[in-house]
């Protein structure tokens, strides 16, 4: 005779049941918890880094996912003289929500149409003699632009080669009055190493552009090449303003090198339903994960859409009831398992993903490291999905054109 199975419970609030799981009665509760005060300390703590250099505090991608307008109005009052975005729909949104002081673009594509960002008196940088002629062309009261030089990243700006001819055509226009070089600028690679070599090498080509552009008439009131990283490890590259990213969001730039820096955000949710299941079970989808012993399960409502990196999850831990406990199984795209062992864990509790660090929880850089890539990659990939609440609540919650 086939043996009857047991009762599931489903509904709100049920008893615990044979499989003890428990349900929650409260809405899920995900959000990015964003920490002003620790923003604005890294600002601050970048001020006194890049010394009698001003500050530009780079806030692209949504600053680094903590939510744009929130973080520039906080850099702003506590000493970043600019802005800096990569496209002209971030600049264009600073602009929207009330912010009035010096921004720098670098991304845009040829023929795209930048009348507006240039209307709003934001500054463009360039690194092509067909770019700047665009840019002239759709300025008929002048362009600010900022020349940028590949010194040996590879990436964005001009090579050593096509450097004269940019810097030539730059000279020409702007004593036509066509446009007005703000700035000459290039980019670190590996500022983040003690001692490189090649950000050496990327000085000396960065001087000798520099030199040649002041020969050829063009006195640009900003100069700039450090990061975060370069304005700690290579003093010589803050010239009249560093652009920190990764370090206002409390990311210290330099591996083994503490400057103080406070991480901002949490990435925090609760516990919507606990299962316990016997030694030799397997979670989550194929079979990568079995039990070794009888434990209990705790599901968290985030997944790979809201930017938790599926490929960390064989080493990962979430943070709940005081506990490190490691995720189960592969993550999914909306949901993912902790196996909490015999931690008293009931649906509603509390589970920080990752945050600051001072009560034993994971960090953002402890993701980074279990999967394989680094702190920004995990920042930036915090979907629009997670709600971004600002604290302290004494200040506002929202800002005006916030998009996350």
């Amino acid at each position: 005779m086939a043996q009857a199975l047991p009762m599931l419970h489903f509904g709100v609030a049920q008893p615990q049941s044979a499989y003890g799981e428990r349900r929650i009665a409260r809405g899920v509760l995900n959000e990015a918890l964003v920490d002003l005060d620790a923003i604005a300390h890294n600002v601050r703590l970048m001020r006194q880094v890049a010394g009698s250099a001003e500050l530009m505090a780079v806030v692209k991608a949504n600053a680094y996912g903590h939510g744009q307008n929130a973080v520039a109005r906080t850099a702003v009052r506590n000493g970043a003289a600019w802005l800096g975005v990569a496209t002209a729909s971030e600049a264009l949104s600073l602009r929207r929500s009330g912010l009035k002081g010096p921004i720098l673009m670098w991304l845009h594509s040829p023929g795209e149409d930048l009348r507006t960002v240039l209307a709003e008196q934001i500054d463009v940088a360039v690194s092509a003699s067909p770019q700047l002629h665009d840019l002239a062309a759709q300025a008929p009261t002048g362009a600010n632009v900022h020349l940028k030089i590949d010194t040996g990243m590879a990436r964005g700006g001009a090579s050593p080669g096509d450097w004269p001819a940019l810097v030539s055509a730059a000279a020409r226009l702007e004593r036509a009055g066509r446009i007005r070089v703000r700035g000459i600028w290039s980019h670190l690679a590996d500022a983040d190493t003690l001692g490189s070599r090649r950000s050496a090498e990327q000085l000396r080509t960065f001087q000798q552009a520099l030199a040649f552009a002041r020969t050829a008439g063009l006195k640009p009131p900003l100069v700039h090449l450090a990061n975060s990283a370069g304005a700690f490890a290579l003093p010589k590259s803050r010239y009249d303003m560093v652009r920190s990213g990764l370090a206002i969001y409390g990311i210290e730039p330099v591996p083994g090198h503490v400057l103080g820096l406070r991480p901002a955000l949490t990435l925090q949710t609760s516990v919507i339903l606990t299962r316990r299941i016997r030694a030799g079970a397997h979670v989550s989808y194929g079979q990568q994960w079995r039990a070794r012993t009888d434990t209990t399960l705790a599901l968290v409502p985030l997944g790979f859409a809201d930017g938790i990196p599926r490929q960390a999850g064989r080493n990962a831990s979430v943070w709940i009831n005081g506990v490190r406990c490691p995720v189960a199984g592969s993550i999914t795209m909306d949901q993912l398992m902790v196996d909490v062992g015999d931690v008293p864990v009931r649906a509603g509790d509390p589970a920080i993903v990752f945050g600051a660090g001072l009560k034993g929880e994971p960090t953002v850089t402890d993701w980074a490291q279990w999967a394989e890539t680094i702190p920004s990659d995990i920042l930036c990939a915090i979907s629009d999905r997670v709600p971004r609440r600002y604290v302290p609540q004494s200040r506002r919650t929202s800002f005006p054109g916030e998009t996350a």
